[in-house]
């Protein structure tokens, strides 16, 4: 693939999502930025070029855009499409709109159906050829933006806005030289879509011969009918991103700033009761298991970290105190700010050691071996087994004798835990399990058991019996996923002093 040698993608593997950095002779522009400025400011700097553009393809929803802030620091224009209504300066392009970036010209493409500003941004190189195609969540590899979420316009249904996507596909995009390069602004593990390649980069040609939602003999009811199907909901924090996305709010180093600040044990007690905050441990799921604070709450850091934060924490204006893992601070910071997580308080000075070694109360999460949850499971056989992976994954291959209950869906079935005493929990590979875990034990369930490794272990594990792979798009029984594939998948009543006070609202 013939790709610019001026156009640098910047992919963000926790978000899934792609920004873009573009220069000639001098000037640059930067497409759908996150919220921290220094990665576009350093490359300008290096490159001796100016920022003249940030490009934004619609308000976002699953992260908070650095577009105001970066404008303030650099002088640049931020530029939508037609239909959006931001409330700060920017330039509403026409579709066509020929936009000058030193030797290069961007071609402003409107593009309406995933949300109704939609805009893709043509690159047109020295000669005056199409090059490359920034297709934010019009196109996928592999698949279109969903057209369901919050920021539609309120007349419009789905059906409406697939329609709508339709159309802007078939006249704008596909119309298009099979040569053009995709730059998408998801990849595979974003909720912008269904069933995005874990390919970053394709070309046109590519997409019109592999991607459903291309295909050239397809009617526009067939389109509307394959486009909508199987849409989960949208995560919660979604529209509050859009609604961020609109507004010239502050960017990542002011919140720095505010949110940066230790505390040692004692002050991290007192702070947690006065500001009724939610204690959230961002260390690897084992540790937080050998112990942590009472009633924290675990996600993970080196996992899909700022989605699972926006699916599971409702309010994005939850006053939230860290403990992290010593020198990582700044970075779950930075990622909490991508979705909108502003209200830090602070992180635990010396982290979780500190407060054990000054001798506060510390809880822990039962976690077991597949050999001992075999050799338990032996002996009672009726035992509970919560499987907390997706519907799909859930779908496809299983235990024989578990129960399904989607981390995703914990917020709202609640209600439908299975009783059992314990019930044994696992995931995939042992994150998402501790998660839901330590959620349960923050509403006062203690009576359950986390398997160590997940459903990754527990099929290589004599004695638990497993049912065969059933692929989920076709029902067809067929060999699993490599292991491989598979974690890339993966991947990508206490009542203490501390807590008297804490009402925990994650599921409220």
């Amino acid at each position: 693939m013939n790709i610019h040698p001026n156009v640098e993608q910047i992919y963000t593997g926790c978000l899934a999502q792609g920004a873009y950095f573009i220069h000639s002779n001098g000037e640059a522009v930067v497409i759908d930025p996150l919220r921290e400025s220094a990665p576009y400011l350093e490359r300008a700097e290096k490159l001796g070029v100016k920022i003249k553009y940030v490009l934004e393809t619609h308000f976002h929803a699953d992260f908070v855009s650095g577009h105001v802030a970066l404008a303030e620091k650099t002088g640049a224009t931020i530029v939508y499409g037609p239909n959006a209504n931001p409330d700060f300066t920017f330039h509403s392009a026409a579709d066509g709109e020929l936009l000058t970036v030193g030797d290069l010209k961007v071609k402003v493409l409107h593009t309406p159906g995933h949300t109704m500003e939609s805009t893709c941004y043509l690159l047109i190189d020295e000669n005056g050829t199409d090059r490359a195609l920034f297709s934010g969540d019009t196109l996928f590899l592999g698949d279109v933006g969903r057209p369901d979420l919050a920021q539609k316009a309120a007349s419009m249904t789905q059906e409406d806005l697939a329609s709508t996507l339709f159309d802007s596909l078939r006249t704008k995009i596909m119309t298009l030289s099979p040569e053009v390069v995709v730059y998408p602004g998801h990849g595979a593990g974003s909720a912008c879509g269904k069933n995005m390649s874990k390919e970053t980069v394709g070309t046109l040609g590519e997409q019109l011969e592999s991607n459903y939602a291309l295909r050239a003999n397809m009617s526009r009811a067939d389109f509307i009918a394959e486009v909508t199907d199987g849409l989960l909901p949208p995560p919660a924090y979604f529209p509050e991103n859009v609604a961020l996305n609109k507004k010239a709010i502050p960017g990542f180093e002011a919140i720095l700033a505010e949110a940066g600040k230790a505390f040692e044990p004692s002050a991290f007690e007192a702070m947690a009761n006065e500001m009724e905050a939610l204690v959230l441990d961002t260390r690897k799921p084992q540790d937080y298991a050998q112990g942590h604070i009472p009633n924290s709450i675990n996600i993970g850091i080196d996992g899909g970290f700022a989605p699972w934060v926006g699916a599971l924490i409702p309010d994005i204006k939850q006053n939230i105190l860290l403990v992290t893992e010593v020198g990582r601070e700044e970075e779950v910071i930075k990622r909490m700010a991508r979705v909108g997580y502003d209200r830090v308080l602070g992180f635990l000075e010396g982290g979780f050691d500190a407060w054990k070694n000054e001798g506060k109360e510390v809880d822990q999460v039962e976690s077991i071996t597949t050999a001992e949850f075999a050799q338990r499971l032996a002996a009672d056989p009726a035992a509970v087994v919560l499987d907390v992976r997706k519907t799909g994954e859930f779908t496809a291959e299983r235990m024989t004798t578990s129960i399904n209950l989607p981390l995703d869906d914990l917020n709202v079935r609640f209600n439908d835990l299975p009783s059992g005493n314990p019930v044994y929990i696992h995931c995939a590979g042992g994150y998402r399990s501790m998660i839901f875990s330590s959620i349960l034990k923050s509403r006062g369930v203690h009576n359950i058991v986390d398997i160590q490794g997940g459903f990754g272990a527990i099929k290589k594990q004599e004695g638990l019996q497993v049912t065969d792979y059933v692929c989920p798009s076709s029902g067809v029984a067929m060999a699993p996923p490599s292991a491989d594939s598979t974690a890339a998948t993966t991947a990508k009543s206490n009542d203490t002093p501390l807590l008297k006070r804490l009402l925990n609202r994650l599921l409220r």
